[in-house]
Formats: C-alpha cells, structure tokens, sequence
C-alpha cells in the first residue's frame, strides 16, 4: 500500500472513531415495498383439477405442490392420524413402482418428493431440475393415483410413528397444546393434533387406499409449479398427458365444525416428577378470513413474537422466570387459536402466571403506543417479504391461499394490509381474543407440587395425559 494510500485509510479510520453511534437504538428500517407477485397464470383441466403456473427463470429448477382438501379434519373420530399416515406411505409405492424405484427415480432427476398432511390438507411436494420436470409430473400422478400402500410399508410407518409418538408425549410442552385442542375445540375435528397408539395400530393397507379414493379427487386439488418452466402450451400438454384421465368425484361433505363458546377454566395436566410447569393461556380465534385477523396478528407479535416481544422482555429479561416466553395465532380454514405460552421453574409458577395474565389484561385494556405498533408491522412485513424470496416458500404460500380458500388477492395485498392496522383494532381484537377473562388455562406439571398453587387462581381440572 502507497504511503498515499495509508493517510487516506488513517483519516478515513480516525473519522469513523470519532462518530458517536447511539447504541440504545436500533437503526432505523428502510421503507419496505409492497409485495408483487410474478406472473401468474391459472387455469383448470376438465376434470377440475386447479393449475397455477409461475415463472422464475433465476434457477434452473422448479418446485410443485399438489394439494388436496384432505387433512386431519376429516379422520374418523376412531382414527385419529388416518391423513397423517395417507401423506407419509404414499410415496412408498405404487402400483408399477416400488419405494426403491420412486426413490432412485427421484435422486435421478436431482429432485424431492415427499407427502404429508395436516390440519386441512394433504399435499404432496417436489422438486426437481429445470429439465427433468415432465419426470417429476409423471411421479407426482403416479403417488398420488395409484398409490398402493404396500403392507411392510404400512408396518413400517406404523412402528415407526408409535415411537415419534412416544417421544411426542414425553415432551410437556407437546402434552399442554395437545390439551389445549381438546379444550378449545371440544367436539370439532382440530382437537387432535396427533394419533393414539391405538390408532396407529388399527392402521391397514385398505384404510389408506379408501382414503386416497375419497379425499384424493382432482376436482378438490390444486397443482402449484414454480420454476423455469418450459413453453405453456407444452407444459399443459405433459400436466394434462398425467393428470387428465383422472376421473372427478363428489367430495364427501366437511364435518361439522361447532367448537365450544370459550370460558374460563383451569386445567392441570398431572405429570409427576416434573420439576417445572408448562403454562399455556389461550383461546378460539378467528381465522384469515375475518377482519379481526390482521389486528390480531399484529397484537400477536406485540405481546409475544421475537425478542422484542412484551413476553420476552418482562417474563424473561426482567423477571427471569423462563428461558421461552412467546405467543402464537394459529390459523385453520374453518377456525384459529390464540396461546400465550411459558415453562417455568415450579418455585415461580404463581409469579409467573400472574405476570402472564398481567400482559395480556395490559394488551386488552392499553392502547399499543404509536411506535410500537410502526415497529411491529414494519417486523412482520419485512419478515414476510422474506419467506417469499424462495421458490419453496412461494409455493407454500400460494397452496396455502387456495387450501383457506383466501382471495387471488391475499399475497399482494398482506403488506398494505399489516400498514393499515391502527392502534384502535389492535385494542379492540385483543379486548376479545387476549383479555384472560374467556380464556382456558392449560397446565402440565406435578400435580401434587404445584396443584395448590393453582387453586388460587381458580377451580382446577386435574387430568392425565392421554
């Protein structure tokens, strides 16, 4: 380096030092753009199957969904994890192609394919380069048509799922949102969110295949490619060559949807040993489609998403009771819930819950300040933008929009729509889905160690763990 050059870096450096940088707050954010979706063309075959074609040439890949109104919701009350089972077996063979072979074909194309399912849907997902995707579209309709649940597969899932099962419900946490469907939900189908032993074990080949045959219709499915694309008028061609002798059926009607109206209640799942308390606070919500939706997300990240969070700076800073402190709005097609959620030491269990119902009586009863609030959505726009930078995350997203049937809309207008959320609704959603006064308490923890405890706070519902 010239001496020239060495004075420059000096002065430059000595500049820089003497800046004074305040520490104590965070930079300011940038204006965040609203989103704007690539080209989206959509159309149906005429079976009814839902096409949506979306270019992104920056990779020479392409990532599918094919997703069909088949979820947990629709098990039989005695088969519980049936969908569950149908979206992990399917890909295991078929009736020309062995688990091996669907393997080895997939690993040739330098792709992905995977089922699963969940509270509303099954979908199966893959991946593939550029120029193999007429290959990933023959493997797609093939899992998904002809799927034929292969007896030692079957077995093999089923041993398999009883042991995550187990590992499951050694989890406290897991126990506490296991309870707390049950609570929210009553009756209705989201109250279980994983299978029994039993029902695992009463699994079969032929259970699996009626389900395909039921739920699995392509009058009720959506197909979502992402990708480099080859030309439209040949990729309909392949996607109607494998998809379009599929024969469309009446889907059977959803099931009935009627969860209790929420109140107050304790509920204390007896764990005995434990040595601290899984304490979660929650209640019914409502779903994307409601106008109280974005308000209350927003209140959701204010009270307890992210290290900023009211949660994480006095539960957990200030007062020191909990490594995790945090809330969340789930969201289903026909329903949603609101949890606030903590472990804690069974010594601070009083404490601790108190300081849980304070934040959200403060949340239900306080304006949220004005820079609060501009913090938050510019949080929750910035991080959403982000999710949808990746053919993966697009996919998702756009599947997830046709499963909640939300509008063609929802994606572009999200960001405009957290911007336009004032202090007043963020008030009012939380005076009626945080305020504790209708909310259940769930507990898991040593009944005989903190069951007293909980008695001051109300009548309590002591149980076991399924």
């Amino acid at each position: 380096m010239s001496s020239r050059s060495l004075v420059v870096f000096a002065l430059a450096s000595f500049s820089l030092a003497a800046q004074t940088v305040d520490r104590t707050k965070a930079p300011a954010t940038g204006p965040i753009p609203a989103y704007k979706l690539p080209p989206v063309y959509e159309t149906k075959l005429p079976n009814g199957l839902a096409v949506v074609l979306v270019e992104d040439s920056r990779f020479p890949l392409v990532t599918a969904r094919l997703s069909f109104p088949a979820g947990s919701k629709y098990d039989p009350n005695d088969l519980p994890g049936l969908a569950e089972a149908a979206g992990s077996v399917m890909t295991e063979g078929t009736k020309t192609r062995t688990a091996r072979q669907i393997s080895e074909e997939t690993d040739a194309i330098g792709g992905s394919l995977s089922g699963g399912a969940g509270a509303d849907s099954l979908t199966v997902s893959g991946g593939a380069l550029s120029e193999h995707l007429t290959r990933l579209l023959v493997l797609m309709a093939d899992v998904s048509r002809n799927a034929s649940f292969p007896q030692d597969e079957v077995e093999l899932h089923k041993q398999n799922r009883i042991q995550s099962l187990m590992s499951q419900r050694s989890d406290p946490g897991f126990l506490a949102e296991e309870k707390m469907a049950e609570v929210v939900y009553g009756p209705a189908p989201y109250s279980h969110i994983a299978p029994t032993e039993a029902s695992i074990k009463k699994l079969d080949p032929k259970m699996l295949a009626t389900f395909r045959d039921t739920y699995l219709i392509p009058n009720t499915a959506t197909l979502v490619l992402i990708g480099k694309l080859p030309a439209r008028a040949e990729l309909m061609k392949t996607i109607t060559e494998q998809f379009g002798s599929w024969q469309q059926k009446p889907l059977p009607p959803s099931p009935k949807m009627e969860p209790p109206a929420p109140k107050r209640q304790i509920v204390l799942v007896d764990r005995p040993g434990s040595v601290q308390a899984d304490i979660h606070v929650g209640r019914l919500a409502p779903t994307r489609m409601s106008a109280e939706f974005f308000p209350l997300r927003v209140g959701n990240f204010i009270l307890g998403v992210g290290t900023n969070s009211r949660m994480f700076k006095d539960i957990r800073e200030k007062e020191g009771f909990a490594y995790d402190a945090h809330s969340q709005y789930d969201t289903h097609r026909d329903a949603g819930d609101f949890e606030a959620v903590t472990q804690v030491r069974n010594e601070v269990v009083e404490p601790a819950l108190k300081a849980v119902l304070a934040e959200l009586d403060q949340m239900a009863g306080t304006p949220v300040p004005a820079e609060e609030l501009s913090n938050i959505k510019n949080f929750i726009a910035g991080q959403y933008l982000l999710s949808l930078e990746t053919q993966d995350g697009l996919a998702s997203q756009l599947s997830n929009m046709k499963v909640l049937g939300l509008p063609n809309d929802y994606l572009e207008t999200y960001t405009t729509r957290v911007r336009s959320v004032e202090p007043d609704q963020v008030l009012s959603a939380a005076k009626k889905y945080m305020a504790p006064g209708q909310a259940a308490v769930v507990v898991v923890g040593d009944a005989s160690k903190i069951g007293d405890t909980l008695k001051k706070f109300g009548e309590v519902t002591v149980t076991k763990a399924n």
